[in-house]
């Protein structure tokens, strides 16, 4: 069978110019169109490029937010989320699908930076960034001050009005930066890791943040995270001071105290040093005080005193008799101990002499002489009548010994074999062989025949 010519003559398409064209018609026809509907499917591979689904209740297209843009995205999309998207319609040639290639993307219902603040505040507060317990305890006499405001801005104004009304001494050192603006975070962030750095140097007790009022997007760069993780970790107690009273930012969240406008803040330094200077001056006068009392009291005890003491010359004789008395009481406490010492040390040498070793030793030899000699004798009679039991026992060995029978001519006959004394004479046969044991020596004999008494 013969398969037509694919060529655009013949009206056949291959799949590549099909593509084409449906690619060049759906881009042409929809450059750009604002689709609303729900996120599903969002996911993120290591391009950074988002792949998601938009769907409603009836359908669904699939949808890319291409890196380039969606770096400018203040919120994070997640499966289930309203948007809607201005994209332009693309086909992808190599499949065959069509999708929407979004450009710009809006929460549906919410704004973009209302969703991203409580995305960031949700994100922040799991981490435990917002914890009263990490907050640093605040001064109680904040006088040197380090301010990260705009350079021009009103909020810097109203500060330094308030501290130059004070009358206490206050010292304001400004680090400038952009307070609004795509560089503002960074500047911001920059200049809180600065004053941390010089904190020692110029001994700065508190550090304020402060911008004036203004919409969500002026205030944004106090809603970003650096700027939030970097008031977390300073050293310097810190204090955010961002727009008006109704306005509310992360920075407020991550700080160790909230002022709701920069003036407020300036008043709360102003006051912290008045209650210090007021408690310090009541402090001062409690001590006057409780010193007067105590002076009172130890001039009173003086002269009490005084009214006691004597003059010192007559004091000074009471004293020389004491000390006169006193010696001779020594002198004669010495001399009893010298004499009671001479009496002992007599005595000891009298039971010396008595206890003399060498008359003692002369005693105990003599002693041991004596013992010595009745030793050996009772000995030598021990041995004596050992001997004497000795031979007693020889002579009654002597004359119950088996040898002293056969001297008298008597013998003992054994059986070859066993070498048993044989006492019948049944116990052996004839022809056997017998040892007969004489006094002296021994006779090896053979038995002829055995018979008993009766048949002898």
């Amino acid at each position: 069978m013969l398969m037509p010519h694919h060529d655009e003559e013949s009206g056949i398409l291959t799949v590549t110019r099909l593509n084409q064209q449906i690619k060049t018609l759906l881009e042409s026809h929809f450059p750009f169109v604002w689709v609303q509907g729900e996120v599903s499917n969002f996911r993120v591979p290591s391009s950074g490029h988002f792949y998601f689904t938009l769907k409603d209740e009836r359908s669904q297209i699939s949808a890319v937010f291409f890196r380039q843009q969606n770096r400018f995205l203040r919120f994070l999309p997640q499966a289930g989320m309203q948007v809607i998207c201005q994209a332009r319609v693309g086909v992808y040639e190599p499949k065959g699908e069509y999708q929407v290639i979004v450009e710009v993307m809006e929460p549906a219902g919410v704004g973009a930076l209302q969703l991203a603040f409580e995305q960031l505040k949700k994100k922040l507060e799991a981490e435990g960034l917002f914890d009263p317990s990490r907050k640093k305890p605040l001064p109680l006499c904040p006088q040197n001050v380090c301010i990260v405001t705009s350079r021009t801005g009103a909020a810097i104004r109203d500060i330094l009005k308030i501290f130059q009304r004070s009358p206490y001494p206050v010292s304001a050192t400004i680090l400038p930066v952009a307070v609004q603006g795509p560089d503002a975070r960074f500047e911001i962030t920059a200049a809180i890791e600065a004053a941390n750095t010089l904190a020692r140097d110029h001994e700065w007790d508190l550090l304020i943040l402060s911008r004036g009022g203004g919409s969500i997007e002026d205030l944004w760069p106090f809603n970003e995270e650096m700027v939030a993780r970097a008031i977390a970790a300073s050293s310097v107690p810190t204090i955010s001071a961002v727009g008006h009273e109704i306005d509310f930012t992360i920075s407020d969240l991550a700080a160790d105290l909230r002022m709701p406008t920069p003036s407020a803040a300036a008043q709360w330094v102003v006051g912290c040093l008045e209650k210090f200077h007021r408690d310090l001056h009541g402090c001062r006068d409690r001590m006057v005080h409780v010193v007067r009392q105590r002076a009172d009291t130890l001039n009173l005890k003086l002269k009490f005193l005084e009214a006691r003491i004597t003059h010192p010359q007559r004091r000074l004789e009471n004293l020389r008799l004491l000390l006169d008395d006193r010696i001779v009481r020594i002198e004669r406490s010495i001399k009893r101990r010298i004499e009671k010492c001479s009496t002992l040390c007599a005595h000891l040498r009298d039971r010396l002499l008595y206890l003399n070793p060498d008359a003692l030793i002369q005693r105990r030899r003599a002693e041991l002489n004596r013992e010595c000699k009745e030793l050996m004798l009772q000995q030598q009679r021990i041995l004596d009548g050992c001997r004497l039991a000795f031979e007693q026992a020889l002579s009654r060995l002597e004359v119950l010994s088996p040898l002293s029978v056969l001297k008298r001519g008597y013998s003992i006959t054994y059986s070859a074999p066993g070498r048993k004394v044989v006492r019948k004479f049944s116990q052996v046969s004839p022809g056997e062989k017998v040892t007969i044991r004489l006094a002296e020596g021994r006779l090896e004999c053979g038995v002829d025949s055995s018979h008993g008494d009766d048949e002898r």
